[in-house]
């Protein structure tokens, strides 16, 4: 017995022997900074091992022999290296990745007058694009609000309940004061922006920014709860002929085509689009979810390179809509006795945009802006009408200089807005006419490996109103490829005007002119401090990563509609304040073709006012977000989506109801076209099933506030054409 444990003892010692062990610090060749998370594999085998907080790792009871080791880690390209076992040393080999070419890290971000990429821009910018940004479309090809309102800390809310028009809410904030841009013009302020979200088709896109919380010093005031900017595609040497048909069983139907391509030193972009529904009515209280539309868009868009350091870029945009929503009988049928309420809107939408660059040299470029918007609109109901035009302009001449190190923006705006009624009713008219004068400078600092500042300096003068003075400043830490935070603020304001989510719900009936002598401007600041944070696991088979925001936003005077006297309202500026703070969460988990995106939003938006504090209406507290796809490249796109709103406080004190959202899309690719389907919220989660929406009678109703669909369950398909 004695003997045999000696040779079994024996035995397994000389295997203990015949086995080794790997070690290696993996790091990013660019910054040569660890890579917490990085993973090695041997081929072939089970062994691997993942890297630690100092991106050393080790694979141990590898046998002798020779191996195939594969190096990985989330956003950079995979290495391989054969080694032979037992090797002649112990010591930690050094293993270096390089950065991929991932999409993320490719997109220039412009909103924030910058040319630096995503990664290293201090501001936080979010970004929709490429594939996103068609799967998005094909949920709603008409216009963008399914695109925004799918993202974390963002609510877009209908303020009509017949007639579905819409703003945008950040971060708990009311829609005025988001600042929608178009290429860095500001399109759609005002009266244009009630609209604004329903009459842009998202096909002529490259990619859509979001800057969330004070912004207002990059393009002046109105971006005190952020700013969204719509870039545009431009035209390429490859032609690009797309063409979107879509249908809905809602009895909508969206044609949609775009052109682009260069020749030579010129360019040219085209989009057309035909949008239009018939009336929609789920519901069996007899008013339109949908209303019956039709819009006409044409977009096109020119691009000249005057020399090899000039060049010209004009654009024009034409927009004209007929809608109307209200009692279904009434739009199908023609009024009756028992059917006559209705709310009509007819708008025309035209703006230029004119963009003129000229480099003097490789650092230094001159860049001169200018948009001129017309936008008309009549709003018509029984026994009232609402008419009236703005005309508004955005002049800009700014000069840039980039180095390795730091980048300078440097320049002076124009603001023109003026709005003009036509008197049909006692009220007084409503026109106004702002113009603001404004000077910036922009710097993006390369402190170290580690550490970039951003930062900004406004001041406007609006007349009427007073000088606003606007510092800006974010700074971006890099600790490792792995992680990253950002910690940012600034101040903002908006101009006080008549249109707001109030007084649209109103229709502006009775609603009193803006007081230059009482009116003063909404003055606010914030803050965001976010981290991120990304790695893999199973030994590289999963690519996981997290992105966890703090904001707040402190909003000084807000501007309210107060009832004066019965059925008379006129605007005030609270003697109070509003403030909105709360956090996201994203996390994204990578596997194979599988994609699960997790979002959370906790918002706390609450208005102070002479020693009392409530909630601010239409704001979910609690949103989760989740978003599973499978994508098999240029064959196959399925998409299961879930979406949760916590109960809402409205504006008469009582509380909504809690509710899901949830869609399965389903697309197949070819080289040349797409099929897909959409089950958009087939859970049927509408308001008008779980809770009133009007209060009163079919032929003189009061509208109760929208915080729910009220279309409900939709599918829609179509074909897209790449030629």
């Amino acid at each position: 017995m004695r003997i045999l444990c000696i040779i079994a003892i024996t035995f397994i010692s000389s295997i203990s022997f015949a086995q080794s062990t790997f070690r290696a610090i993996i790091k990013d060749k660019e910054s040569s900074e660890p890579l917490p998370g990085a993973s090695a594999q041997i081929a072939n085998t089970g062994l691997g091992a993942t890297a630690n907080q100092d991106g050393l790792l080790e694979i141990q009871n590898i046998p002798n022999g020779t191996y195939t080791i594969e190096f990985s880690f989330v956003g950079h390209e995979s290495h391989t290296a054969t080694f032979t076992f037992p090797l002649t040393s112990s010591a930690a080999i050094e293993i270096s990745l390089e950065p991929g070419e991932e999409e993320l890290e490719e997109i220039v971000v412009s909103s924030t007058r910058s040319s630096r990429t995503i990664a290293d821009i201090p501001t936080r910018v979010e970004f929709i694009a490429g594939e996103e940004l068609g799967e998005k479309g094909n949920m709603k090809p008409g216009d963008i609000r399914m695109l925004l309102n799918e993202s974390t800390g963002i609510q877009t809310q209908q303020t009509s309940a017949t007639s579905a028009n819409a703003s945008i809410r950040i971060q708990g904030l009311d829609g005025r004061y988001t600042q929608i841009l178009k290429d860095g013009f500001p399109l759609y302020a005002g009266f244009a922006g009630g609209l604004g979200l329903l009459q842009t088709p998202p096909l002529d896109l490259k990619q859509v920014e979001v800057i969330k919380g004070s912004s207002s010093t990059l393009y002046g005031g109105g971006a005190i709860a952020g700013l969204v900017n719509l870039i545009s595609k431009r035209p390429t040497d490859e032609r690009e002929l797309r063409l979107w048909a879509n249908g809905t069983s809602a009895k909508g139907l969206d044609l949609n085509a775009y052109y682009g391509q260069s020749y030579g030193k010129a360019g040219l972009t085209l989009f057309v689009a035909r949008n239009s529904n018939e009336a929609y009515a789920p519901s069996d209280i007899g008013l339109t979810a949908i209303p019956e539309f039709q819009r006409y868009t044409i977009n096109p868009k020119l691009f000249l390179e005057l020399s090899e350091n000039t060049q010209l870029d004009i654009g024009v945009n034409y927009i004209t809509e007929d809608r109307i929503g209200g009692d279904i009988k009434y739009i199908e049928d023609g009024a009756t006795a028992d059917h006559t309420f209705f709310e009509k809107n007819n708008t025309d939408r035209v703006s230029t945009q004119l963009s003129f660059s000229h480099a003097f040299s490789e650092t230094v470029k001159l860049n001169v802006k200018n948009s001129i918007n017309h936008f008309k609109r009549d709003l018509i109901s029984p026994g009232y009408e609402f008419k009236g035009s703005q005309n508004s302009t955005f002049s800009e001449v700014n000069i840039s200089r980039q180095a390795d190190a730091s980048e300078w923006v440097g320049g002076v705006n124009l603001w023109t807005d003026n709005f003009s009624e036509t008197q049909l009713t006692a009220t007084p008219l409503r026109d106004y006419d702002q113009t603001t004068f404004g000077a910036f400078a922009q710097n993006n600092l390369k402190l170290s490996e580690k550490f970039r500042l951003e930062s900004g300096l406004r001041g406007d003068y609006v007349i009427d109103y007073g000088f606003a003075f606007l510092p800006r400043v974010s700074i971006l830490y890099k600790a490792s490829p792995a992680f990253s935070s950002r910690l940012g603020g600034g101040l903002g304001y908006k101009a006080p005007n008549i249109f707001t989510e109030q007084s649209e719900r109103l229709q502006y009936m009775n609603v009193q002119p803006i007081s230059t002598k009482t009116n003063k401007l909404e003055r606010s600041y914030g803050a965001n401090w976010d981290l991120n944070y990304k790695t893999s696991l199973a030994d590289g088979a999963i690519g996981f990563s997290v992105n966890h925001l703090f904001f707040y936003t402190y909003l000084n005077d807000p501007l309210f509609l107060a009832e004066s006297s019965p059925d008379q309202y006129q605007f005030v500026n609270l003697p109070g304040y509003t403030d909105s703070k709360g956090t996201e969460t994203n996390v994204k988990l990578e596997y194979a073709d599988f994609k699960l995106f997790i979002g959370y939003t906790y918002t706390d938006t609450r208005i102070h006012n002479n020693g009392t504090s409530q909630q601010n209406p239409l704001t979910a507290k609690h949103r989760l977000n989740n978003v599973l796809m499978y994508e098999v490249e240029e064959k196959w796109k399925l998409g299961l989506e879930a979406y949760y709103f916590s109960p809402q406080t409205l504006t008469d004190g009582t509380k909504g109801k809690e509710y899901w959202i949830c869609g399965f899309m389903a697309e197949k690719l070819w080289e040349r076209f797409s099929l897909y389907i959409n089950f958009e919220n087939f859970l049927d989660a509408r308001q008008t099933r779980f809770d009133s929406i009007y209060t009163g009678t079919l032929t003189n109703p009061t509208f109760r506030d929208i915080y729910a669909p009220v279309d409900g369950f939709v599918v829609n398909g179509g074909i897209k054409l790449n030629l």
